[in-house]
């Protein structure tokens, strides 16, 4: 049997498909399954135990009739579609690729997810309900200790993971770099800073004020990244893709949420489905230090 499972996203919403790509391993041990996703995923999760073949989708335009060949070629052949991105570019692909049994929205499914409230429900939720409209049940807790193998050289036994980084095109999901900063003079454990060479800035300015911080920020492959959060004491940051990866490595998670996103949909989630710690403020320039200080309890 071959299993084609579509999936691009954010980096946030990858790792929240984490347990759905487990259970549709677990459902079919002997198939042949194939992911279809993007770019900055596909090396990682080729090296997952979950998928036999990884393929990036380049997602032609509608005029790009070679690419849409491509895609088609890529599409075909499967004997069951999980398509758990479920856009309009998604399902447009069950037409594509042959009509095959398909699970997600697209009109002719023969799984479709068809819940009116499907976009007011968190996405764990919601995934797990289509699958289960398609023959699985139940989300296992994945395993993921294939993911968190590589530590970068030099961490403290015990350390405080910063996050103050979010999507750059989003700054009001970061709460100030001063903030930061001023917690880490707090911490019984030293900070590690982690994040992208975009967040390099953000460390600086946090280090200026703790400059017994530690900035990794451009320093860790997604690898390290997650062997550094599966180490850490406790995870604090803004809404954003590490912070899922935290979370998913059962790592003690205070999650920073603005009014600019709603966590009922999108909060990072535990292994087993828990939910981290969050603190929303509706500004979150305007939430103090002291909020996140009391969260910690006794460290």
């Amino acid at each position: 049997m071959k299993i084609l499972v579509i999936r691009h996203g954010a980096l946030g919403d990858v790792i929240l498909s984490f347990p759905a790509f487990a259970g549709i391993r677990a459902h079919h041990p002997e198939a042949a399954i194939t992911l279809l996703t993007t770019a900055p995923f596909a090396a990682l999760l080729a090296t997952s135990p979950w998928f036999d073949h990884v393929t990036i989708d380049p997602k032609p335009a509608p005029w790009n009739l070679p690419g849409l060949l491509a895609l088609r070629r890529a599409l075909t052949g499967f004997d069951f579609v999980y398509d758990l991105q479920t856009s309009s570019r998604s399902s447009r692909y069950h037409r594509l690729a042959g009509a095959p049994k398909w699970s997600g929205i697209a009109p002719g499914s023969t799984h479709r997810h068809a819940n009116p409230a499907r976009n007011t429900m968190h996405s764990r939720e919601r995934i797990a309900e289509q699958l289960a409209i398609a023959g699985i049940p139940t989300l296992p807790t994945p395993d993921l200790t294939w993911l968190a193998t590589q530590p970068p050289p030099g961490l403290p036994p015990r350390f405080t993971a910063l996050i103050p980084g979010a999507s750059p095109h989003r700054p009001e999901k970061r709460w100030p770099a001063a903030r930061f900063g001023a917690l880490a003079t707090t911490l019984t454990t030293p900070s590690i800073i982690l994040g992208t060479s975009a967040e390099q800035p953000i460390a600086a300015e946090i280090r200026h004020l703790c400059p017994t911080a530690i900035d990794l920020t451009g320093r860790t492959t997604l690898p390290q990244l997650a062997a550094s959060l599966a180490r850490a004491t406790i995870a604090i940051g803004n809404d954003t893709g590490p912070m899922h990866l935290a979370a998913a490595l059962n790592t003690r998670c205070i999650v920073l949420f603005g009014g600019a996103s709603d966590p009922a949909l999108t909060a990072p989630r535990m292994p087993d489905g828990a939910w981290p710690t969050i603190i929303r403020a509706r500004d979150l320039a305007d939430l103090p230090v002291s909020d996140v200080v009391a969260a910690l309890g006794d460290r």
